[in-house]
């Protein structure tokens, strides 16, 4: 046994579109700077790095040193830079010609900005689909990082997994590098030992390869880790382990490109549509993912273990599905993406629509993601920008399609000014309404809904902690965390405009919290629609189930609302009671005037931190006695 254990020491430092800078200066001072100035100086490299566009576009408005010293190293051959798509998308998710050009805006930035060519690619999310085998060729990537349980799932052993293979699809081949799930639950969390230990074991067994390819926010980003790697000398230690490794001849660090250039193939393979372990179970819905849990507790770890290839959760994709506020922005995107190139894809506008794909807020997870209103309102901003430079000069209009792939048609109202859509098949509710002045989609609201770990027994520290020299990972605090409370969870999806008749004696608390049964709801009733279009206006009539609304859009936007309803079929005891969840509060007018309900809509969902209560948007509920038989609402353009 002479030839050392080749050893590929991978970082990804992503930041999306839209986070708040102090966290992002956070992270570069107590992660980013620190972990490659130390391992750098403890000569630890070369490593193979990875860092998003986003996070590469703050960093070249706050700290080009930082950059500067990236660039030394890639120019020293001491750091290999990865490819991505630039703005940080699930390269799975996006038309072919948008893959191709966030690809390639990264190879173009990465070769202005440091001089050098990158060949590998970081897969956001390590979302995999077969025919991305066919892109990443065209895009001049040379091999991709994928995770080892892509592997393990279409058919591949563990001791496979040490060595490049290549794909295909479409007769176009590329590479792909197997990150080893073991070492990324070593690093940083257990004691630099135990990882040592297991590079000897690979390199005993005749191995040629290992691969750690990871979020660098572990390394003091993620709850306790500064602490950990810093503060308690863990990353010394490490650097001191490895340093003894290397000198023994039992590993050799080397870069991905290196690694998948020199080490022998271990030959074809084709790999199905995959991520990694915890977002195939996230992107579930809860039923599904409560009884994968107790198939997973009834397995226990022993036969989980020799099973775990083949007990999956769903795909990425299913978030679409999951939550209908992710497929809005996404399929947003997708038709203005369309509607760019078929203007001539002008700079500015296409760069809004690249920012829009930052995957994010797309998903829910440990981390934030959808119910984090920051980053969802990071999206909708850059799809206006987006859409008020391909609308310019354009006048009052209201196209029909299926703008969200579900079977219904939604009407989309637009102008220079303004964008809207209405869903007639879910009771004419307003799913998205963005004036261009202010840039933000007033019906940017999440709706509650009861997630998995709302209900689920977590398992505790005695049964996932950290152990003994160790320190725990999002995924042990995730299984820890546990609610003394379930959280009220809405009975229809939240829209500007859900109608329903509500019992006179219900209390604002009783409604706020979702503690009620309405009379009659008109949420989910289909709706017939008459549009028609004057240069002023465009009105919209809608009538279902004995209730007529109609809409009338102003060119910039404003919305004024005509309800009429058969008043001898509701209960003497009623109220008229059209709700408007909105992203921020804004100037409204009901008449006749009446009492009107506001509360914030506060959702609790779980974080790298725990449960955390996070606010959505606001209601507004006027209420009518139903026995008027009619009202009216204006809701206008002005902040409150």
């Amino acid at each position: 046994m002479t030839s050392p254990l080749r050893f590929v020491f991978g970082l990804h430092l992503h930041q999306p579109v839209g986070n708040f800078d102090h966290v992002v200066a956070d992270h570069v001072r107590d992660v980013y700077r620190p972990i490659i100035e130390r391992t750098t100086a403890a000569g630890f490299f070369p490593l193979t790095l990875h860092v998003s566009g986003p996070l590469f576009e703050w960093l070249e408005q706050h700290d080009t040193a930082w950059l500067d010293m990236i660039g030394r190293l890639a120019a020293d051959r001491r750091l290999e830079l990865l490819l991505a798509g630039f703005d940080e998308p699930i390269l799975a998710s996006l038309p072919r010609p948008d893959r191709l050009e966030q690809i390639g805006r990264m190879r173009e930035y990465v070769t202005r900005r440091f001089g050098v060519q990158a060949s590998g690619l970081w897969l956001t999310e390590r979302v995999w689909q077969p025919e991305l085998a066919a892109d990443l060729a065209e895009a001049g990537v040379e091999y991709a990082l994928v995770d080892d349980r892509h592997f393990l799932v279409s058919g591949f052993q563990h001791d496979e997994l040490h060595r490049p293979h290549h794909t295909e699809s479409d007769g176009r081949r590329v590479g792909l590098l197997a990150i080893d799930e073991r070492l990324r639950y070593l690093i940083p969390f257990r004691p630099p030992e135990e990882t040592a230990v297991y590079l000897r074991q690979l390199r005993s067994e005749g191995h040629d390869l290992a691969i750690l390819a990871d979020d660098g926010e572990k390394f003091g980003g993620w709850p306790g880790t500064k602490d950990w790697v810093y503060g308690s000398g863990w990353l010394d230690t490490f650097l001191k382990t490895m340093e003894g490794l290397a000198a023994e001849g039992a590993i050799k660090l080397t870069t991905g490109q290196d690694a998948f250039r020199q080490v022998p193939s271990g030959g074809l393979a084709y790999l199905g549509t995959t991520s990694y372990r915890e977002m195939e179970k996230w992107s579930l819905p809860p039923t599904a993912q409560r009884d994968l849990t107790k198939l997973e507790e009834e397995l226990g770890p022993k036969h989980l273990a020799a099973s775990a290839s083949f007990v999956r959760g769903g795909h990425w994709h299913h978030f679409l599905v999951k939550y209908p506020e992710s497929n809005r922005m996404h399929k947003m995107m997708l038709a203005l993406s369309t509607l760019c190139r078929s203007r001539g894809d002008p700079p500015e506008a296409r760069r809004a629509i690249g920012r829009a794909q930052c995957n994010d807020a797309y998903w829910h997870g440990v981390f934030g993601g959808l119910y984090l209103p920051h980053l969802r309102n990071a999206i909708w901003r850059q799809l206006a920008i987006a859409e008020r430079i391909l609308r310019q000069g354009e006048s009052l209009a209201c196209e029909e399609l299926d703008l969200d792939y579900d079977g219904f048609p939604e009407l989309w109202v637009h102008s220079s000014e303004f964008s809207a859509v209405i869903s007639p098949h879910r009771g004419g509710a307003v799913e998205m309404l963005t004036r261009f002045k202010d840039l933000t989609n007033l019906a940017d609201v999440l709706t509650r809904r009861r997630e998995s770990y709302h209900e689920i027994p977590t398992s505790g520290p005695d049964d996932h902690g950290d152990g003994k020299g160790g320190t725990a990972s999002i995924h042990d605090i995730e299984r820890a965390s546990r609610l003394t409370a379930l959280p009220p969870v809405d009975a229809d999806p939240r829209a500007i405009l859900v109608e329903r008749l509500l019992d006179a004696h219900l209390s604002d608390a009783d409604y706020a919290s979702a503690n009620y049964k309405p009379i009659r709801s008109w949420a989910t009733v289909p709706m017939s629609a008459r549009v028609s279009v004057d240069g002023a206006s465009v009105t919209v009539v809608l009538q279902g189930h004995d209730l007529e609304k109609r809409l009338r859009f102003d060119r910039a936007g404003c919305l004024d609302v005509a309800y009429s309803w058969n008043a001898s079929a509701a209960p003497a005891n009623a109220l008229f009671a059209p709700e408007l969840s909105l992203a921020r509060d804004v100037s409204f007018r009901a008449q006749p005037e009446t009492d009107v309900w506001r509360s914030k809509i506060t959702t609790v969902a779980r974080s790298e931190r725990g449960f955390e209560e996070t606010v959505q948007g606001f209601s507004l509920t006027p209420r009518w006695p139903a026995r008027l038989g009619s009202c009216s609402l204006e809701l206008g353009g002005g902040t409150r």
